[in-house]
């Protein structure tokens, strides 16, 4: 596995010419065979799609956020989404290469989100929602700081643009780390 030694790693903001790579990058990292190369896989209770290209060109574009792009060897192998949100950033989006995951890419990536977040916008706090039933995920993030809040939010059951559900129990579970 590469070395997730930040110094390997290029971050940028993505521009209009990403989006196909990054909607390709965020498939294969949560939905469909290829996620199960990871372990963020959600393809055990969500099919279809994960995000498409005018879900990708609207974060791009929206002027108080970004979708940072993280680069290694000229190779896009990770991004997130950063949205500044009055006194904290939201966090989402984010996927890591299924063959590049469990060696610290993602910890590296949250770490310059994190600097970003308090340096570009003087955030407080970095918030995310989580799909409840990701305890494994849930874990991560709380290995990293962030505090599981209770506070859930209804899953968009029969809205496609989120995926197709294959159970009936989802939610989103907010999740929030002081800065």
């Amino acid at each position: 596995m590469p070395s997730a030694d930040p110094r390997s790693l290029t971050f940028r903001s993505a521009v209009e010419a990403d989006i196909p790579e990054l909607v390709e990058l965020v498939e294969s990292a949560y939905r469909g065979d290829s996620s199960r190369g990871g372990w963020t896989t959600e393809a055990d209770f969500l099919d279809g799609q994960r995000t498409d290209a005018d879900d990708v060109a609207r974060i791009v574009a929206h002027p108080e956020g970004m979708l940072l792009v993280v680069e290694r060897a000229g190779e896009i192998v990770s991004c997130c989404h950063l949205e500044h949100r009055g006194d904290h950033v939201y966090f989402g989006m984010f996927a890591v290469r299924p063959g590049q995951q469990g060696g610290g890419l993602g910890k590296a990536v949250m770490a310059e989100a994190e600097r970003r977040a308090r340096e570009q916008w003087a955030a407080k706090e970095m918030r995310m929602t989580v799909i409840n039933v990701r305890e494994e995920l849930i874990a991560f993030y709380v290995r990293r700081g962030y505090e599981r809040t209770g506070e859930m939010s209804p899953f968009p059951y029969g809205d496609a643009r989120f995926g197709i559900p294959l159970r009936e129990d989802l939610a989103f579970e907010l999740l929030v780390k002081p800065l």
